[in-house]
């Protein structure tokens, strides 16, 4: 699992569009990467468009942010279109790289078990370093912690 100080092991995911993305990708740029549980549920969709409203004070900051989830790139191809979502939304249907990052986890939920992902954000700097990590995120004010991490 890579941790705080460490440069991030090279990934590739697909995205909307049948495109590869690669964690290379976004070189000489910070990357905030959140990992989110499930498309179109209450607030997977709050901190989507949280982050959103946000885009255009990230790219000034010379910024990007992908959202991460296990769906299906067709389900995030709606989702995003659903929400006007200017950034790219990755699939990891295989879990690889939430596993990279210890986001794939053991849940409960009304008392049933099942492995997914635990909502949680990572900022990585202009080399691919990991600089900073939220894990367990509360939706609420995130995008604002993460902001304020980026300004510092």
């Amino acid at each position: 699992m890579v941790e705080v100080g460490q440069q991030v092991p090279e990934f590739s995911l697909p995205a909307v569009g049948g495109e590869e993305i690669k964690l290379g990708d976004y070189r000489g740029k910070k990357l905030v990467i959140y990992f989110y549980p499930k498309d179109m549920t209450p607030g997977c969709t709050q901190q989507a468009c949280d982050f959103r409203d946000s885009e255009s004070y990230f790219t000034t900051k010379n910024a990007a942010v992908i959202g991460i989830s296990a769906d299906d790139v067709a389900s995030h191809e709606k989702f995003g279109a659903k929400y006007d979502l200017p950034f790219l939304l990755l699939s990891d249907v295989d879990h690889q790289v939430s596993e990279l990052f210890g986001v794939w986890q053991l849940k409960k939920n009304f008392g049933k078990e099942y492995e997914g992902i635990v909502r949680s954000t990572f900022l990585i700097d202009e080399e691919g370093k990991l600089i900073r990590e939220w894990r367990k995120v509360k939706v609420e004010g995130h995008v604002d912690e993460v902001l304020q991490a980026i300004e510092n």
